[in-house]
């Protein structure tokens, strides 16, 4: 089926930000290309693309075989226009990482921290991390920072909300400190939903899915057509803390019976160290599990059987094509998979499993950094944004002459 041109003249419809949007995603390769899909002028969209040219977005390449005429100059996206910085900052361990606007990682390093660390003692670490990786790197425009934390968050404020993974972080506002190193504007996640980010950057087929975080705590990414959501206040896939039949346990959030007080990594190390072994994390007993430990791999299976029960429910309600499992648990992905889709099997519809895939996360243990960077990636490069940044660059041009 062929595409449409916009109906009208579609001047008002399609600015530069959008033609950078059918450049970057493949639609478009050239000048003609633009003019078929969006229905503008020639004129007009010469003028657009000069103005992303401009702003070093857009570059020719070799031109494309002629089919008559003049040949149309091959459009090509620019990576190395700028770079997006991302922090994905968890419990006890944080990793950084400087990415092109392609996703590709430019600098990067993780490293751990002391569990219950504040942020005025955690955030300055980072940022000087941060700027040790950007000295290292060609001077290049910092577009945008992506940053997770686990819990709650508020993207608007960049705070994190009532976590009772983050001890102290509450209300803190994160901006402050990124302003250290950058004037860009900063993004906010939390943990689960930066993996479903990293899921659709890396070109997932699905348009709907389920991306769960299984690691010292227990999260769940929604993809809807395409879309990751995040709910009203932000609280949506707070799966681990849905009442289960854990009883009367107490969960670290305050209440009893959360599927966290279970099945979550905190809960499977206190299991295992009861046990009479010793695990210091919940990535020391995926390693124990990993290496053929029975205790450790029927923890994660259990664990994996008590999760599916309750994504039991997500799956009938939402329909997903796919489970993405990802995380430290994740990792023993055969494992931890094996007890989930018995779960779910055992308490889905069978047409809401009928053609229900269970994967791992495609980004593996870089999935978080990744999402973060997806997510400062898809707000700087919105055809919105762009748009601002081109309007900014012309009034300063102005000003100047």
């Amino acid at each position: 089926m062929s595409e449409t041109p916009a109906a009208a003249s579609g001047s008002s419809l399609h600015t530069a930000g959008d033609l950078l949007d059918l450049i970057r995603t493949g639609r478009a390769a050239t000048r003609t290309d633009l003019q078929r899909l969006t229905g503008l002028s020639r004129t007009a969209v010469g003028a657009r693309v000069a103005a992303l040219a401009r702003a070093g977005l857009v570059v020719h390449g070799d031109e494309s075989v002629s089919t008559g005429g003049r040949p149309p100059g091959t459009l090509l996206f620019n990576a190395d226009a700028g770079v997006v910085l991302a922090a994905a900052i968890g419990r006890s361990r944080s990793q950084l990482a400087v990415f092109d606007l392609e996703g590709r990682e430019l600098a990067g390093d993780t490293s751990d921290h002391e569990v219950g660390i504040s942020a005025d003692s955690l955030m300055p670490r980072l940022i000087d991390r941060l700027r040790t990786m950007l000295d290292g790197l060609p001077p290049v425009p910092v577009l945008g920072v992506g940053v997770s934390l686990p819990g709650v968050v508020d993207p608007v404020r960049l705070v994190s909300v009532d976590s009772p993974v983050m001890g102290g972080w509450d209300g803190v506002p994160l901006e402050p400190y990124f302003r250290e190193v950058t004037d860009a504007p900063v993004f906010l996640a939390n943990d689960a939903d930066v993996l479903a980010e990293a899921e659709l950057f890396g070109g997932t087929p699905f348009r709907d899915l389920l991306v769960v975080k299984a690691s010292t705590g227990l999260g769940l990414g929604v993809v809807a057509d395409g879309s990751v959501l995040t709910g009203h206040l932000g609280a949506a896939g707070e799966i681990g803390h849905t009442r289960t039949e854990a009883g009367d346990l107490p969960c670290r959030c305050g209440n009893t019976g959360c599927l966290e007080a279970i099945a979550a990594g905190w809960a499977l190390v206190n299991a295992f160290n009861d046990s009479g072994r010793e695990a210091g994390h919940i990535r020391d007993l995926v390693g124990f599990a990993l290496a053929g430990d029975a205790v450790a791999r029927k923890l994660l299976r259990d664990s994996g059987r008590r999760l599916g029960e309750v994504l039991a429910v997500a799956i009938n309600l939402l329909n997903p094509e796919a489970v993405v499992i990802g995380g430290d648990m994740g990792q023993a992905f055969e494992v931890y998979a094996a007890g989930v889709r018995e779960s779910v099997y055992a308490r889905s519809t069978a047409l809401a499993t009928r053609d229900l895939q269970f994967l791992p996360s495609a980004q593996g243990d870089s999935a978080g950094l990744v999402g973060c960077a997806a997510l400062a990636v898809k707000h700087v490069l919105s055809p919105t944004a762009v748009d601002a940044r081109l309007a900014d660059a012309e009034s300063a041009e102005t000003l100047v002459v």
